[in-house]
């Protein structure tokens, strides 16, 4: 009877991204295989692309789930959309206990070799991505107040109650004066030209986030949030 591969060990963890990023601010997601930081070896110049944006919603919703439906990932990219730009993909299946992640691509550099398959033990790996999620220790404030107030306004309904629908939200600013963006526009038209809007709110180092948050809510139950916010051109 033929082995199966060794298992490897992944290890996941979210670092602030560099101040320079012009796509997201939201925290960068690093990778390491057995110990290895694989994708800094072949995309050095990589930023990822399962921010810590991607991470809400559901667990089969995660950017890294692995389901009996194989399914072809996006890691990194060059700042740019990889149509672009390239970047770096992987497949990603449960076979049985097993998490297995084949058929990588580098298509910013199809020279550069790429990992042979890898194979996970499907508990840890589960476990992994959930203790990775939890993980709220490197946050700074800006960060804490983006995923309070992803999590807040999907919960709440606050802007759906004047017809609007949030399109994103994310993080703009890292260093003095830290933002955080909400895009809304009709629930009936979402991105239609001439109708989207965008919430600049600031973010305080010196207030809870859970406060900043919920004057932003408060706010927005109030009255119609157009009134207070910019038309995006």
């Amino acid at each position: 009877m033929e082995s199966l591969p060794a298992v490897s060990v992944l290890r996941l963890g979210f670092v602030v991204p560099r101040p320079d990023l012009a796509l997201s601010q939201w925290g960068e997601l690093r990778l390491l295989i057995d110990g290895r930081d694989v994708l800094e070896e072949i995309h050095p110049e990589g930023v990822s692309s399962c921010s810590r944006g991607r991470w809400f919603g559901g667990v089969e919703e995660w950017p890294l789930a692995a389901s009996d439906e194989p399914r072809r990932v996006e890691l990194t990219n060059n700042d740019c959309v990889t149509d672009c730009c390239g970047g770096v993909f992987v497949t990603i299946r449960r076979r049985a206990d097993r998490v297995v992640w084949t058929g990588w691509e580098n298509t910013q550099d199809i020279r550069l070799p790429v990992p042979a398959d890898v194979h996970f033990d499907a508990a840890a790996y589960d476990a992994e991505l959930a203790r990775a999620v939890a993980d709220l220790s490197w946050e700074e404030p800006v960060d804490s107040v983006a995923r309070l107030m992803a999590l807040e306004l999907a919960e709440s309904g606050c802007f759906e109650r004047w017809g609007w629908g949030v399109n994103t939200v994310y993080p703009l600013r890292r260093q003095e004066a830290a933002w955080i963006v909400v895009h809304f526009s009709p629930v009936e038209e979402p991105y239609s030209i001439g109708s989207t809007f965008v919430h600049e709110v600031p973010v305080s180092r010196d207030v809870p986030a859970e406060e900043q948050v919920r004057r932003f809510v408060d706010m927005v139950a109030a009255d119609d949030p157009r009134g207070t916010a910019r038309a995006l051109g």
